[in-house]
This record gives C-alpha cells, structure tokens and sequence, in this order.
C-alpha cells in the first residue's frame, strides 16, 4: 500500500498520515466501516484534500488501517496450526477470532466482505482462510470436527458474531465468548 507513496515525507506530512489512520482505526472499531471519510478527517483535525491525498479510498485507508488486524488474525491461526491438538487448535482459533471482532467492529467486516478488491486485504484474508481451512481438515481427521463442517460456517459465525451491539466493549467481549463457546458445541462431531 505505501508503494504510492513519495520516498520521504515531510513531517508534517507523515504526521498527518498518522492521526488519519490512528482516527480511522478508532472510528472503524467502534462504529464499523460505514463512517464517511469527512468524519474520519475531522477526527484526524485534517480536511478531507488531506486525507484524499493521503488515501484516494476508503478502501485504501481500510486496508492499511487494518494491516496489525490482518497480523493478528495470521498469527491467531498460525497458533491454532501449531498446537498438536487440531481440535484445541480449532477452537482457540474460533474464540480468538470472535474476541478480535468484538474489539474491533469494522475489522471482521473489512476482512470477510467489505472490500474484496483491497489487494492487502484479499491477500491476507486468502492467506488465513488458507491456515483455517487446513486447521479444519485436520481436526476433522481426529474426529473432533462436524464431517459437514464447510469453511463457510466459520464465516457465518463471524457475520453473526457481528450482530452483537453490546455497549461497553467489555460486555460486548463477554457475549462474543459465550457465541463462540456455543459456536464451538455446535461444530462438535
């Protein structure tokens, strides 16, 4: 994403860039991604020519926003690859995912529907969903897993995860564990 960007910016510059994408983050966290770019701006204290200077798209400022996000969903699935139990691994992998949502409204959207042609996302996305579906087979080989189980009804956890509004984040938190606990009952062989 930052191959468009000059070499070197002016510190100013950078610093705009900054307060762009630490105010994106916080909005898109807590609202989702259907924030209109002029109050990301305001929230940056930038006007909007900057913040189009900056990122042309929405889907341009999502994707670098969520860069640690997309990090944090490899690693959670790479941790579910490497425990020697598939199943444990699955689980863990479900519970984080869900927790990650809760903590961040807009990011789980961005990554399972919102912007499909974010090349940074795609990427990512296709390279996690790559790790879970493979977590899966495994899992199904011990017996732990649904023979059913398709990836997609990771996916439908995720979108129905999502429809938890429940104000302070903490108690949002503690509704996306029990989801996912009883997510996980139903994947059960």
């Amino acid at each position: 994403m930052v191959d468009h960007l000059p070499q070197k910016l002016r510190s100013d510059a950078l610093d705009n860039r900054e307060r762009i994408l630490d105010a994106a983050r916080a909005v898109f966290a807590a609202r989702g991604l259907d924030v209109p770019m002029r109050e990301i701006a305001r929230r940056a204290g930038v006007g909007p020519a900057t913040l189009y200077r900056h990122f042309p798209t929405k889907q341009a400022l999502a994707a670098e926003a969520f860069t640690e996000q997309i990090h944090a969903c490899h690693a959670i699935a790479e941790e579910g690859l490497a425990d020697p139990d598939p199943w444990h691994g699955f689980c863990h992998v479900i519970e984080k995912l869900c927790e990650l949502q809760a903590r961040n409204r807009g990011f789980i959207t961005a990554f399972t529907t919102a912007f499909p042609h974010a090349i940074d996302l795609t990427a990512g996305r296709e390279r996690a969903l790559h790790s879970l579906a493979e977590l899966a087979r495994r899992a199904k080989d011990t017996g732990a897993l649904r023979p059913d189980f398709v990836l997609d009804d990771l996916i439908l956890v995720l979108v129905a995860n999502s429809g938890l509004h429940v104000t302070p984040t903490n108690a949002r938190i503690a509704a996306s564990r029990r989801f996912a606990e009883l997510a996980i009952r139903a994947f059960r062989a």
